[in-house]
């Protein structure tokens, strides 16, 4: 259906589909007003109005300018302008305009021609409103002499038809055909003219065309009659052929015409002249009046014309004269670029489009000829791109290899077109093209495992370090999100940290204690926001840092043994006599686990001194007789922590000469942690005391005879040893200064080992023997003393 407030010629109307290269062909004559209806190309293709807006269907003329418009909602096409056929193809007979309707979604693309008919609008013109003729009365009747011609524009019938003079009694018009087709009138000489009788003749010529109804031009011929010349100038050739390239500099001879007169004098000198020439000769020509060298003074064109024809006159002094023909053919020289024309571009692509992905669409056009309107395309650089022929001078642009943003996010790909002249031609187009990202790559996190570390008793939500992990996609599929990851069937840790989702920012969730969890190891999962995520796993190790918050503690002696007499030193015991070792541990680790001893308090501060490092309390003098013989000595123990903490140890120490104080001290150790008792009450007792004492010293005789029997029995067998505390009470430092290892001895040497010999009571009170297993000097001195006591 036409659309409405439209009424067009039913010869307007037509449609032709020829072949099955679906072409459309339509004809419109010219000087339409604007936007004219053309065709109705929705029904002549056979599809609905809403399949061409789906398609996105629209009309591309050739060349530069659009001269129709496609109605999407209507499926119309019109004529965006009145189209002049005289200035579209001004050298033509027929005018055919030619477009392409393109369909994308799918991509497909029909061919279409309008033929511009033409309307008689253009009456025939004579360039010269007043064309002079020299005619010798001795002109003879049949001569003829060409007449000035009148120039149309428009074509076929609506052209130049005839010429009609008026009437006279001594000339008449004879018409002819060019081989171009065009006519032309020459003036015919029917009767001797007389100049005596007329000198001169006007006569109105009359050019007609062929339209309904027909338009005319006219234009003045004046005759002048000449005096006897009976030679007149004869040229070499009736036509001159020649060829000139297009662009030929100013000045270039193009060709020289000669006419020859036999007479002499005036009427035998010739001179040169243009016939029937038009505006735009005279502005691309030049004919030298003496010589008859024709040269060039513009600009041939072979875009513009292929072929210029000429008339050149002859006329000699009598003023006879004659005529020629010259046609100057213009010869293409390679003065033209290719053209390119981007028709369709898809401005992104992602980047998992799969190889020969259609790109773009574009054409080329070369307005020269032969070879040098020849073209090949080719693409700059090494790029993952090609180019198809589609069809006609039309190149598809598409992809030749798989694309990766993260390498290459965009390109300007540069298309060389070139033609196939001598001396060869380019253009160049440049087509953007950016590659839109797809989730094709997993987060990266800048280390396998990191590693971080606290120190204990922190406070809650403390941060204390960060992940990090990077995407190399862009937009949503690069950001990152992070997340501990939980393992079945295993503790935990995931209770102890947390990790930020979006900045990675790793905290403590509670106070951690360097005595419970001295590290903990956990799953960071990065995932990014791609559809699927694509994620990444990196080890989080937490390592906890102690603090000085744990005290010593003395594991010897205990605090039971203070119910004793605790140590027993003969009193001829040398300086550097072991006494008793002071073992203590401290929880923590490092130097806050690293004890020193000192002795804080002492009944005799110049007999005893401690260790540093080693805890062993030895005599730092020979007992004399003047010390007391009951000696009590108090040891702090102290870490190397900031702030430090320290414990204290209590040592009670009896000095004795023989058994006989030995049985006195556990006499008097049970009757109460070394109490005073009245004088009156020990005077008492002495004859008892003494009476039990040789009982015991003969007992002790008798059992150290069995005993060193047995020892002599039992050489070579190994020593019951003392078990050594239990490691879970001991830090992982060593103490430097004896390079003893706690977690496996505690703090006794290597080198010492100590058993016990005896007790007595029910467990109430007890004291024991301490003896080197290897004796050192000083041992070895006691064992001299005391044999019996081994």
């Amino acid at each position: 259906p036409e659309p409405e407030g439209h009424h067009f010629p039913s010869e307007m109307r037509g449609v032709t589909i020829i072949g099955r290269g679906e072409t459309l062909r339509y004809s419109l004559a010219e000087e339409m007003e604007r936007d004219s209806f053309v065709a109705n190309i929705a029904k002549d293709l056979g599809v609905s109005p809403s399949q061409l807006a789906a398609r996105k269907a629209r009309v591309v003329s050739e060349g530069n300018e659009q001269l129709f418009r496609l109605n999407q909602n209507t499926g119309v096409l019109t004529a965006k302008e009145p189209l002049d056929r005289e200035e579209i193809c001004p050298q033509s007979e027929t005018c055919t305009l030619f477009f392409k309707i393109f369909f994308e979604n799918p991509l497909q693309l029909i061919r279409g021609e309008v033929e511009v008919r033409d309307v008689n609008d253009n009456s025939p013109v004579f360039l010269e409103k007043e064309m002079v003729l020299e005619i010798p009365e001795t002109a003879s009747p049949g001569s003829r002499f060409p007449l000035v011609r009148a120039r149309d524009k428009d074509v076929g019938s609506n052209g130049l038809q005839n010429y009609t003079l008026e009437s006279n009694a001594h000339f008449s018009i004879a018409l002819g055909k060019r081989k171009d087709g065009g006519k032309y009138a020459e003036l015919v000489l029917e009767r001797q003219l007389d100049r005596e009788e007329q000198r001169e003749l006007n006569l109105l010529l009359t050019a007609t065309d062929g339209g309904s109804p027909p338009r005319s031009g006219t234009t003045h011929v004046r005759i002048v009659v000449v005096d006897a010349n009976d030679n007149i100038p004869v040229f070499g050739r009736e036509v001159y052929e020649v060829r000139v390239p297009e662009n030929s500099p100013p000045e270039q001879l193009v060709v020289r015409v000669a006419a020859a007169d036999a007479d002499e004098g005036s009427n035998g000198k010739v001179r040169y002249a243009f016939t029937q020439t038009t505006e735009e000769y005279g502005q691309l020509f030049e004919l030298n009046p003496d010589t008859g060298e024709i040269r060039v003074v513009g600009i041939l064109d072979f875009e513009e014309a292929k072929m210029h024809k000429m008339v050149v006159k002859a006329t000699d002094g009598g003023g006879l004269s004659s005529h020629c023909k010259v046609q100057v053919e213009v010869l293409d020289v390679n003065d033209n670029a290719p053209e390119i024309a981007l028709t369709s571009l898809t401005a992104s692509i992602p980047e998992d489009a799969p190889p020969r992905t259609v790109v773009a669409l574009f054409s080329v056009r070369d307005r020269d000829a032969g070879d040098n309107g020849r073209t090949e395309c080719a693409i700059d650089g090494d790029l993952p791109f090609s180019l198809t022929p589609a069809f006609d001078n039309y190149y598809e642009l598409r992809t030749n290899a798989a694309l990766d943003r993260e390498r290459t996010a965009e390109y300007n790909i540069s298309i060389t077109a070139t033609d196939w002249g001598t001396r060869r031609l380019s253009a160049r187009e440049s087509i953007f093209v950016q590659i839109s990202d797809v989730n094709d790559n997993p987060p990266q996190f800048t280390q396998e495992i990191y590693t971080m570390s606290v120190t204990e008793n922190n406070g809650p939500m403390l941060r204390i370090g960060s992940v990090n992990a990077t995407d190399a996609d862009a937009g949503k599929n690069a950001r990152v999100s992070y997340a501990l990851v939980r393992q079945e069937g295993k503790e935990q840790p995931v209770s102890f940290v947390s990790v930020n989702e979006e900045t990675g920012t790793v905290q403590a969730l509670r106070p951690l204690d360097y005595e419970e969890v001295r590290a903990l190891e956990v799953t960071v999962r990065a995932a990014d926001g791609g559809s699927p995520p694509l994620s990444a796993q990196a080890v989080l190790r937490v390592v906890v840092r102690d603090e000085n918050d744990n005290a010593p503690v003395v594991l010897h002696p205990s605090r039971d043994s203070l119910a004793t007499a605790g140590e027993l030193v003969p009193r001829w015991a040398r300086e550097g006599y072991l006494v008793a070792r002071v073992v203590a541990v401290d929880a923590d680790a490092g130097q806050n686990a690293w004890l020193s001893y000192e002795l804080a308090k002492a009944t005799e501060p110049g007999l005893f001194r401690v260790g540093l490092h080693s805890g062993e309390v030895r005599t730092a003098r020979a007992v004399a007789e003047r010390d007391a013989p009951r000696q009590r000595l108090v040891v702090l123990v102290r870490d190397r922590g900031q702030p430090p903490r320290s414990a204290t140890a209590t040592l009670g120490i009896a000095l004795v000469d023989g058994f006989s104080d030995v049985f006195l001290q556990l006499s008097q150790a049970t009757a109460g942690r070394w109490q005073q008792q009245p004088q009156a009450a020990e005077e008492d007792m002495l004859t008892t005391r003494l009476v039990a004492a040789l009982d015991c010293v003969s007992s002790l005789f008798l059992l150290s005879v069995l005993a060193f029997s047995a020892a002599k029995v039992c050489k070579g067998r190994p020593r019951a040893r003392l078990s050594p505390p239990s490691a879970r009470y001991y830090a992982d430092g060593d103490f430097v200064a004896d390079g003893v290892d706690v977690a496996s001895t505690g703090t006794v040497s290597l080198t010492e080992r100590y058993e016990t010999c005896l007790s007595s009571g029910p467990g109430r009170s007890q004291f024991c023997f301490l003896r080197p297993v290897l004796p050192t000097e000083s041992s070895q001195d006691s064992q001299r003393s005391l044999p019996a006591l081994s």
